[in-house]
């Protein structure tokens, strides 16, 4: 059996400083560089040569907390409308349905930032919903990570939080509708992309529990993807420098019915195939995310907020 491996930032109980790992085996292998950052500066071919070459695992994964897999200058992106489900869910959902019809078939695909690292949640974190929306949605999609040269050197799990209610009332709300506290997670592992064999062709699920009862669930694959992520990838980098390397959420084809919406206490648990798996717990508005704000100079302050 091949052994899984994936790349993990952490920080050990009692360390001021988060550290960059190679999970496998239940056991994790320090790494020489300083950040995930630092990591994305290298070119695919030179983080695949050092990854190989790397030693025995020295860590017990049960003893550390896992961090989000982003740090420095690195951004978080999205894609939207990259799944026909998706093109079909926005024109439900939109006062102005014409323009998410026009971009599923144009040229230039819908690209918008996320989020910046420090932002970021992981696997047991809570997600939240905007205390103004009344029509929220979990998206789970598969996350490409391109290092500073704009090369896809590994994959991850996003939950690209999204305030249906927001963005249907007009287009020009996405960014408010995509971007605030609680909005993005990402699995604590980043898969490198020669690990996966064939990222154009992954199952996707999802499932909202709430309590003991599945409120919603739903599948998809990546080979339903109306974009390639090769394609994705370069438009992202085609205007702008990445000096730290970027992470593209790939877009969702999984969209409930409005009749559906994410409330305060459900937990959402999202798998892909070959990559990973993600479990948050929903809270609603600022105030439970504000850990956030004293996790930046305090990153042990992350194992309060975990499941």
């Amino acid at each position: 059996m091949r052994t899984r491996m994936e790349i993990v930032r952490y920080i050990e109980p009692g360390a001021q400083s988060p550290r960059v790992g190679l999970r496998r085996d239940g056991r994790v292998l320090p790494l020489p560089w300083a950040s995930v950052a630092e990591l994305l500066r290298e070119s695919r071919d030179e983080l695949r040569e050092r990854l190989t070459a790397a030693g025995d695992a020295e860590v017990d994964a049960d003893a550390v907390t896992f961090l989000p897999p982003v740090d420095g200058r690195t951004e978080v992106w999205a894609a939207g409308v990259t799944y026909e489900r998706s093109r079909t869910g926005r024109v439900e959902e939109s006062s102005e349905a014409s323009v998410y019809e026009k971009v599923y078939d144009a040229q230039r695909p819908e690209l918008f930032l996320k989020s910046v690292a420090w932002r970021v949640v992981t696997d047991g974190e809570p997600v939240a919903l905007r205390s103004d929306s009344t029509v929220d949605v979990p998206e789970p999609e598969l996350a490409v990570v391109a290092n500073r040269f704009g090369e896809i050197v590994g994959y991850t799990v996003c939950n690209d939080m999204s305030s249906r209610s927001i963005e249907g009332e007009n287009p020009l709300y996405v960014p408010q509708a995509k971007i605030f506290s609680g909005c993005c997670a990402l699995a604590t592992g980043i898969r490198p992309a020669w690990e996966v064999p064939d990222a154009g062709d992954l199952a996707i699920s999802v499932r909202v529990r709430r309590g003991e009862e599945t409120v919603f669930s739903g599948e998809t694959s990546t080979a339903r993807l109306h974009r390639t992520l090769d394609e994705l990838i370069a438009a992202l980098f085609a205007p702008t420098d990445f000096p730290d390397g970027a992470i593209l959420a790939t877009g969702t084809g999984i969209v409930p019915e409005l009749s559906f919406s994410l409330a305060e206490g459900d937990r959402v648990e999202i798998e892909i195939a070959e990559v990973g798996t993600l479990t948050n717990p929903v809270v609603r508005g600022r105030e439970p995310m504000s850990w956030l704000v004293d996790a930046l100079d305090r990153p042990d302050a992350r194992r309060k907020a975990q499941l």
